[in-house]
Order: C-alpha cells, then sequence, then structure tokens
C-alpha cells in the first residue's frame, strides 16, 4: 500500500483532480542541457523564456574555472553549519566582497533567498512588533511576516501614499515597526518607489528592508540593485538579495550594520540550522561578483537591457498586454489560469518554453505567462519567439485584432 493511497490523505487526490479539471495541473520539466538560450527540456530543443540566469552566468567560464578550483582545493562541503564547525574562510570572504559591493558594512549569506527573507524577518520582529508591507511582496517575506507573529498591515501594491496611511495610523505603535518591500516585483516587473517608501520610513521611524532578489545583477551600477538605482544608499536598513538568479548560482544574502549580520549569525534560525554552501557555489559566487565590477560584467547588464526592450516593443506592437514592467520580467497577461497553461503548453510544443501562472501565485483571474529575457538571448531567437507567440496567440483567441 503506497502513502498516497491511504485515506488521511484522500484530500490530495481530490485537490489534484480539482486542478486537471481547470486546466492548471503541470508535470515538471525537465532541463536535459546547461541552462541556455535554447535549451532541451523534456527532449525537446526550445527557446528558453523560463529562467532566471539573466547574464548567463550558469554557463560562463570563469564561474565554471572558479567551481572546479575550489572543489580540489576544499574539497565538495561545509560538513556542518555555520556556528558549529561549517564557516570557511571563503565563507568570510564571500560575505565580505558582498558587503563591499552593497555598500554596507556587514553581510551574511543564506541558503537561498527564501530563508533570507523569511529568517530576517522572523528574527528581528515579535509579537508586539507591527509590518507594513506591500500586498504583491515574495511569499518568502509573508511568511517571514507571519513566522514573526507581528501585526502584518498591508499597503496597496507600490502605493507611497497608501503606505503613508499606515503609517499615519500606526504612529503611535508601541513596538518596532518595520517597512518592506520587493525592490524588483517577480511578478509584473515593476519597481519599488523605494525614495518614497524611505521618506515615509524615516519620517515614522521604522525599519526599512528591501528584497532586491531581482534587482541584483539587473539594477543599479554593475547591478548593485534598486538602492543604488535611486541613489537611497544608507537610507535602506535591511538588503536582501539573491545568489541563485543573475548571480548564477544558488543562496541569499542579507546586507547591513555589524550588528544587524551579528544579531542574525545568533537569532536567525535558516543560518543556525542550515549547513553552510558548498565551496564550489562559494567560489562560483565570488566570481561573479568579481565579474559585474568588470567592463565584461557591464556590457552583459547593458546587453540584457538592450535585449528587454526589443523584446518588450515586439510584443506590445503585436497586441500583446505587458503590463506596467519596467524590468526584463515580461507578464504576458491571458487572465484565465485554464487559458494561460494552455497556451504555455501550445507553445511549448511550437518550439518556445514560457511557463503560465496561476493562483495562489498571482489572483484569480490575473493569471499570465512569465517571460525573461537574458543577456545571451541572440535577436534572431527573440525575433522567432515573437512570431511563435503572436501565431499561437491567436490559434487560441488570445489575440484577436
Amino acid at each position: 500500500m503506497t502513502a498516497t493511497s491511504r485515506p488521511q490523505l484522500g484530500y490530495l487526490h481530490d485537490a489534484l483532480e480539482e486542478l486537471k479539471a481547470k486546466g492548471q495541473h503541470f508535470h515538471l520539466r525537465v532541463l536535459q542541457s546547461e541552462q541556455l538560450p535554447v535549451a532541451n527540456f523534456d527532449g525537446k530543443n526550445v527557446i528558453n523564456l523560463s529562467s532566471n540566469n539573466y547574464l548567463g552566468f550558469t554557463t560562463h567560464k570563469l564561474l565554471r574555472r572558479a567551481a572546479l578550483d575550489a572543489v580540489r582545493k576544499w574539497g565538495v562541503g561545509a560538513g556542518a553549519v555555520r556556528t558549529i564547525a561549517g564557516t570557511m574562510r571563503p565563507h568570510m570572504e564571500l560575505e565580505e566582497q558582498i558587503a563591499r559591493f552593497k555598500g554596507t558594512e556587514s553581510c551574511v549569506v543564506f541558503q537561498s533567498g527564501f530563508t533570507a527573507n523569511a529568517g530576517t524577518v522572523a528574527a528581528i520582529l515579535g509579537k508586539d512588533d507591527l509590518i507594513i508591507s506591500d500586498e504583491l511582496n515574495h511569499a518568502s517575506i509573508i511568511d517571514g511576516c507571519r513566522l514573526s507573529r507581528a501585526t502584518i498591515k498591508v499597503f496597496k501594491h507600490a502605493d507611497a501614499a497608501d503606505c503613508e496611511r499606515i503609517c499615519q495610523e500606526s504612529a503611535a505603535w508601541p513596538g518596532k515597526k518595520l517597512l518592506i518591500t520587493d525592490g524588483v516585483f517577480s511578478m509584473d516587473g515593476e519597481i519599488a518607489p523605494l525614495p518614497q517608501l524611505c521618506d515615509l520610513a524615516e519620517k515614522y521611524n521604522c525599519i526599512m528592508m528591501v528584497d532586491d532578489a531581482h534587482a541584483s545583477g539587473v539594477l543599479g551600477r554593475g547591478g548593485r540593485g534598486t538602492v543604488d538605482h535611486f541613489g537611497c544608499h544608507g537610507r535602506v536598513d535591511i538588503q536582501v538579495g539573491t545568489l541563485s538568479k543573475a548571480i548564477g548560482a544558488m543562496g541569499g544574502y542579507v546586507c547591513g550594520s555589524a550588528e544587524l549580520i551579528d544579531f542574525l549569525y545568533h537569532r536567525a534560525r535558516p543560518f543556525l540550522f542550515s549547513t553552510g554552501h558548498p565551496p564550489s557555489v562559494v567560489a562560483t559566487c565570488q566570481a561573479a561578483f568579481t565579474l559585474l565590477d568588470s567592463p565584461d560584467g557591464e556590457r552583459l547588464i547593458k546587453k540584457l537591457w538592450s535585449n528587454t526592450k526589443f523584446f518588450q516593443r515586439r510584443l506590445r506592437k503585436l497586441g500583446f498586454s505587458t503590463g506596467k514592467s519596467h524590468t526584463p520580467i515580461t507578464p504576458i497577461h491571458v487572465g484565465d489560469a485554464g487559458k494561460a497553461h494552455e497556451f504555455s503548453r501550445s507553445l511549448y510544443e511550437a518550439g518556445v518554453y514560457i511557463p503560465a501562472v496561476g493562483y495562489p501565485t498571482v489572483p484569480e483571474g490575473k493569471a499570465r505567462l512569465r517571460a525573461i529575457v537574458t543577456a545571451t538571448h541572440k535577436r534572431a531567437d527573440l525575433e522567432r519567439a515573437c512570431q511563435i507567440l503572436s501565431e499561437v496567440a491567436r490559434n487560441l483567441g488570445i489575440l484577436t485584432a
């Protein structure tokens, strides 16, 4: 008897059948090649518009070499949690490098961007405190807020006026207050109004925290993120970034004051109870930040933005709704989740891979495909992808004009 056949888990079968009935059930597509602009998923070569590999770092020769050299010198694993025997010299060197890159006193690396957000919020706040959060913040922020047991008040997406309304109503709050936002919103590609939010944090005595996962390696000088993009250095208390997207490897990090990082060493549960990064991953990240700070890194960021603008202009000209994105994240709005999944499946068969995104990742009725171009896409790839998108959308009645 299998676990799924036991009556205690019968509700899972019913839930999956409901997803299938709505056309929202999916199977994981298996990458059978390197993470490239044209890649092999499930045995089929397709134009890959689904990856967060913004700068093509997952296959960059300098990062490959750094990983291999680190394995030879340091072995394949840290062997323990960071607080016992798992902090190796490369871990400290990477954190020092990231802190310099972001212009902060200190940095701590977590095992993922998700745990960086969730672990930090849950560590620094408690049940007597208040969190003021954008309604479209990432799930890792939402989970961290819940774990903290603080009171949560949500302001309308990217709406500084509504945020101030909550700040005014909560001006006399007796505990600590945290104002938190994504720097770039992962489903819509919009950039947060960070200067205005920093103004509010200062005016109403809030801790200011930004999750810059999708801005890292994309916005600001050399990809330093939204804080650099807007010139808000010294105004953001906690900066979260990722090592899993533009950096090309895996992990997350938190930057801030030396005391903040020291406190997280002692109280952030994901850091306390997870083994340190393998040396190969650490070395890969070090090579990535070195590359970002070089002319080659700047060239890749410029190519990323050139490809982004070209692709988005072509989509809008074809009649697609791409929302208010100002970044390489390009939503292609469909509305109905079943239709979005059908669109994605048909595109795959025609040679383009863009996954559908529906509830609960986005609200009901706001399903879309989320496309991301990279610096390594060729213009011909993007031209062909737009042609296929148009043909498939018209066949499905998504585009009618």
